[in-house]
């Protein structure tokens, strides 16, 4: 059984995200795609955003909102694609250079449409309901006061000003 991811870094689709972001800087950097700054700008765009609400769904904590995060990510997906479809018929990108990135953006599509059907299976809700409630500061100040008195460490007083 597969270990459960502890960042958004771990997923395979956000690693695989990132390779297309990075793929799609790079293809736009070059002439003549370069100077078509509009398509250059939302291609981009596109592209981080993918990116982005896989981070984003992930750090939400809840099973629901990544869902709905997905959602985005795979859009953004798909308008990737239809941008390198402008792309090549442009000519600011050869036939093979469009495949590539087209195949791997539909790659990325499929893994994340799998991704959210297999949240939608599982009974794991999300940090927000699995975790406990997090202390408020009073409850963590008392805690991290005993933890430095167990183990001999004393804390800065940020109450009193600094002596010179």
């Amino acid at each position: 059984m597969r270990k459960a991811a502890e960042s958004f870094e771990d997923l395979h689709i956000y690693q695989r995200a990132r390779k297309l972001t990075g793929a799609v800087y790079t293809i736009t950097r070059g002439s003549p795609f370069a100077r078509d700054y509009g398509l250059v700008d939302q291609i981009r765009r596109a592209a981080v955003s993918v990116m982005s609400n896989i981070a984003e769904g992930f750090e939400r904590g809840s099973k629901t909102e990544f869902i709905q995060y997905l959602y985005i990510a795979k859009g953004s997906c798909g308008e990737v694609r239809a941008q390198l479809q402008i792309a090549l018929d442009q000519n600011y990108l050869d036939q093979g250079q469009y495949q590539r990135l087209y195949d791997l953006g539909q790659q990325i599509s499929g893994m994340i449409s799998n991704f959210i059907g297999h949240l939608q299976t599982t009974n794991y809700q999300g940090e927000k309901v699995s975790h406990p409630k997090r202390l408020n500061y009073c409850e963590f100040d008392k805690k991290l006061a005993k933890i430095c008195k167990d183990h001999n460490v004393k804390l800065p007083n940020y109450d009193q000003p600094e002596s010179e």
